[in-house]
């Protein structure tokens, strides 16, 4: 069980880091228009709250994240040119090994619970 929870874990870093070096491959002007566009296409899908499966169904909800989304990563990767493809991989691999700042973290989770107070407050204000 141990092993198989390791390779989907090892499977998810490739799978982000792969992701992240589809985000600059899309600005580099080496890669096709079209490689360049269905790479937009599967960032704009991912960021979407709009999903083919709706994420509340349980266990199916995630299945166009597990699925459907890595096989279309796959696709897109082989539309690009095996050497830019590397040379983003290796600066997506160097962007993950940057430090993350707690500070920062906790700053914006602050804002937003400040925000969700404020609404909460207005809200409540009008009744």
């Amino acid at each position: 069980m141990r092993q198989w929870f390791e390779r989907i874990n090892s499977w998810a870093r490739i799978l982000k880091r792969d992701g992240l070096a589809l985000y600059f491959a899309a600005r580099d002007p080496r890669v096709p228009w079209y490689a360049k566009a269905v790479a937009a296409l599967i960032a704009a899908y991912a960021l979407s709250p709009i999903d083919l499966i709706p994420d509340f169904i349980p266990v199916i909800g995630y299945l166009d994240e597990l699925i459907l989304l890595p096989l279309v990563i796959a696709g897109v990767v082989h539309l690009i040119d095996p050497a830019v493809m590397a040379e983003h991989r290796a600066t997506a691999a160097q962007m993950e090994q940057r430090p993350t700042s707690k500070l920062g973290a906790a700053l914006i989770a602050a804002i937003w619970m400040r925000a969700v107070v404020l609404v909460i407050w207005w809200l409540l204000r009008g009744r």
